[in-house]
């Protein structure tokens, strides 16, 4: 038996005994459904158990879901907010971009940054996890925290109960962002508990008329003390919109993702005639309620792993000298320095001086020429130097073409040396058509769909 939401009491006792149950089970606000289905010998799967790990993410419904609720949450606040999203410059007038307060930066929190920021919104995100700070940068948001450090990371990726001290710092965090934000989403769920209340009314007051507020934990109690499930109250002009069906309002690509996650995980489990519930299974066992008349222990997520400090590493320690000895150091340095541009000046003097015209001539050119390729090359960043080797063939063509001008009939150093330039240039053609044909089979799909 396949099923989205849980069974009640009476469809829970219908159920053919032995049989499988795969559904939304949430035994923590249904706490007499176990019982019922453990007397019928019932084995359930409840969907929202499924560990968050790599090779369950295809059978991962929680995630499939809060991504297209997050995305919806924002459509919900577009259509009550009194505004543009996204900055605009009129004939009437301009007016800013809004200013989008996501509270949570799970998969629903990610979608809704994602999706407020592509309406243009200026977004700031907030979440006790540590780990969440680089998602929510790498989505173009603002990631805020409070001066308390206490680590939020709790088991199977969602985020823990925090202590009374980071609370009231996240108080005083969010009634400062009220005065400044437009929109506000909150996504803050802690499993098996009562959506924590991260806007009380005194938060809520701090928001100008006009502020739009959607609580996606509407279902179990709300993040907004004043949220209404399934209505949209409005309370000093603040609206707070408490829908609990937000997933249903996409109801085709719901449908669509709900049941690819179960075609997954029903192949995970055998499929077909090879369907059995295999305890040792780290997707299923973990979601197991009850099995053959037994009510199965609740398996602890996998905790998650520490982060590691990125320390810097420092320069070894230079022996201290005296003073005088700094002093003497840098005048051996200076001396050393201007010597060497005398000897410099001296030679270039000595070419001109007796060097034929001619050869001045190209001299000039010739170090005027590596300079400009010098400062080319050099400003070109090290990601393209490989493409830059293809480039350089026009330039090498050149070269040979100069060569080949100056090979004649006599074997001299006139001819050896465009001999020698024609075969340096010919090596460096041949090396940069060979590096362009491996950079172009890189980006090229054969004919049997690999990369």
């Amino acid at each position: 038996m396949l099923k989205v939401r849980p069974p009640s009491d009476a469809e829970a006792q219908t159920l053919k005994e032995g049989s499988t149950l795969i559904s939304l089970l949430q035994p923590e606000r249904n706490p007499s459904l176990p019982a019922i289905l453990n007397a019928r010998k019932v084995s359930t799967v409840a969907l929202e158990r499924i560990p968050r790990i790599t090779r369950a993410q295809s059978m991962d419904v929680l995630s499939s879901m809060a991504n297209l609720a997050g995305y919806r949450a924002v459509v919900e606040a577009a259509a009550h907010y009194q505004g543009f999203f996204g900055p605009q410059i009129t004939a009437a007038g301009a007016t800013p971009p809004a200013r989008v307060l996501v509270i949570g930066a799970g998969v629903a929190g990610l979608a809704a940054i994602a999706a407020a920021r592509a309406l243009g919104a200026e977004v700031r995100a907030f979440d006790t996890r540590a780990a969440a700070r680089e998602q929510v940068q790498s989505l173009g948001a603002k990631f805020l925290e409070v001066e308390l450090k206490e680590s939020g990371e709790g088991t199977g990726g969602y985020a823990k109960t925090m202590s009374k001290e980071f609370i009231e710092a996240e108080m005083a965090l969010f009634k400062a962002q009220a005065a400044e934000v437009n929109i506000v989403i909150t996504t803050a769920l802690v499993p098996g508990a009562r959506a924590p209340t991260l806007l009380p009314k005194d938060v809520v007051a701090a928001f100008r008329p006009g502020s739009v507020i959607v609580d996606m934990a509407a279902e179990q109690g709300g993040n907004c003390e004043l949220c209404k499930p399934n209505e949209v109250a409005v309370w000093n002009g603040i609206q707070i919109i408490g829908f609990t069906d937000l997933t249903s309002r996409m109801a085709n690509t719901a449908s669509r993702f709900f049941a690819a996650n179960i075609v997954n995980l029903l192949a995970d489990m055998g499929g077909g005639a090879g369907f059995k519930i295999d305890l040792n299974s780290d997707v299923v066992r973990p979601a197991l309620v009850t099995h053959a008349g037994e009510l199965m222990p609740k398996v602890a997520p996998p905790e998650p792993a520490p982060r590691k400090e990125v320390t810097k590493k420092q320069p070894p320690p230079v022996d201290a000298k005296p003073k005088q000895l700094q002093i003497m150091d840098a005048t051996r340095t200076g001396w050393g320095q201007t010597l060497g541009g005398l000897v410099v000046i001296g030679a270039l003097f000595m070419l001109g001086r007796f060097a034929p015209q001619e050869f001045l001539k190209h001299f000039t050119v010739f170090i005027l020429a590596c300079f400009v390729g010098w400062q080319v090359i050099w400003s070109v960043s090290p990601a393209l130097h490989t493409p830059l080797m293809s480039v350089t063939n026009a330039i090498s063509g050149i070269i040979i073409i100069g060569g080949i001008a100056q090979v004649g009939p006599n074997l001299d150093l006139t001819s050896i040396l465009g001999a020698a330039a024609v075969l340096v240039a010919a090596i460096n053609i041949s090396g940069g058509f060979l590096v362009t044909q491996r950079m172009l089979k890189m980006f090229h799909r054969g004919s049997g769909g690999s990369r």
